[in-house]
């Protein structure tokens, strides 16, 4: 049998504890150069509700920080400087912050601020159909603390959730409430629709807009949006854009400044009970194809335009049904946001299944999709 001698015990010891120092070294410097801090997030299941509290606010609060946004307005009286303000999470030691679209839209000037102190940012991208921006801060890394992305699956209903931002102004605002509700459709005043908004009754008021929800772990789970208030105020129906869905664009957003939707090449209004009498269309619903634009996939699939002409006064009216969309890969389309859902999760280049009724038969065409152009929604 081997002996272990007092002088290899002590050894042993030495050469323990040097490995040690050594492996938080390594990891001190790595969390440097990432501007990743060590977080102390008690288990949330043993933690009182109010520890918890305290934990995620002293550890991620700092990595929410106040955007002011400046435009100009141009009057008879001359040009007058706009301020906006509204939050942003800090997610990576290169100072991007994640926020939302209409938190920087317009924007001529930004102007962050990292606890008392204030910083310039630039816009990097914007993604209007997500309500998602990423802009940078230029900023020491010692002042970046980084607000960890979670993931937006497996949420459910009653779970703890959490908001920091900057309402009416007020830094780093702590609000507690659960989630109320998932997957509801968020529509935007442009009649875009955000799917899958997380629904929560934390308090999220004007200037909440872009900062983070997160769960009980300190993650981010959504990006703080909207609310729905007759008065304006927080009547405890807020709504976050869900995680996934910025973690799915930021690479794009930060790459080359905006996002590629992906495109069928035609413009379309919904079937109504009026035209389907007057036209006798064998279908109650479904997107009649007004314009097929030119060099798109579906010119080149051969789909088929309606016929609208204009009187002297330039009133529309409609004078022939051309294709009427159906499905696309064999989900149904009955309205522009199910054509949304249906080309959610594809990217240009793809070939796409597109079902139509073609003077009373079905058809299915195989349409390339391209790049959506910026001036079209």
């Amino acid at each position: 049998m081997y002996r272990v001698s007092g002088k290899h015990l002590l050894a042993l010891a030495l050469g323990s504890a040097l490995m040690a120092a050594v492996i938080v070294a390594c990891a001190q410097r790595a969390m440097e150069r990432t501007g990743i801090e060590p977080s102390v997030i008690a288990d949330p299941s043993v933690a009182t509700d109010e520890q918890n509290n305290i934990e995620i606010y002293r550890n991620f609060g700092e990595g929410v920080v106040n955007i002011t946004s400046t435009s100009y307005a141009e009057t008879w009286f001359g040009i007058y400087p706009q301020e906006g303000t509204g939050s942003g999470s800090i997610i990576d030691a290169d100072g991007h912050i994640l926020t939302n679209h209409h938190v920087v839209a317009g924007a001529r000037q930004l102007e962050v601020q990292i606890g008392e102190d204030k910083y310039p940012a630039t816009l990097v991208g914007t993604d209007p159909d997500n309500d998602l921006a990423v802009i940078k801060v230029s900023a020491p890394r010692d002042r970046l603390k980084i607000i960890p992305l979670g993931t937006s699956k497996g949420l459910h209903v009653g779970q703890k959730v959490l908001a920091i931002g900057n309402p009416f102004g007020l830094q780093r605002t702590l609000t507690t409430g659960i989630i109320s509700g998932l997957e509801r459709p968020l529509r935007d005043q442009r009649g875009r629709t955000i799917e899958g908004a997380i629904q929560t009754d934390a308090s999220i008021n004007p200037g909440n807009s872009g900062g983070p929800l997160l769960n009980a772990r300190g993650e981010m789970i959504g990006i703080n949006t909207a609310i729905y208030s007759p008065s304006g105020g927080s009547v405890g129906i807020g709504f976050a854009v869900p995680v996934d869905t910025a973690s799915k664009i930021i690479p794009d957003l930060i790459a080359k400044g905006y996002v590629s939707h992906p495109w069928l090449g035609i413009s379309t209004f919904q079937v109504s009970r009026r035209i389907a009498r007057h036209f006798r269309l064998p279908v109650s619903e479904g997107l009649i194809i007004g314009d097929v634009y030119r060099g798109s996939g579906a010119a080149t699939a051969g789909l088929r335009a309606s016929v609208v002409r204009e009187d002297y006064f330039g009133n529309a009216s409609l004078e022939r049904v051309g294709d009427i969309l159906l499905a696309v890969d064999r989900q149904p389309v009955k309205n522009r946001d199910d054509l949304q859902h249906a080309l959610k999760d594809k990217q240009p280049g793809q070939t796409v299944q597109v079902e139509v009724m073609r003077q009373g038969d079905r058809v299915t065409l195989p349409v390339r999709l391209s790049e959506r152009p910026k001036n079209v929604r």
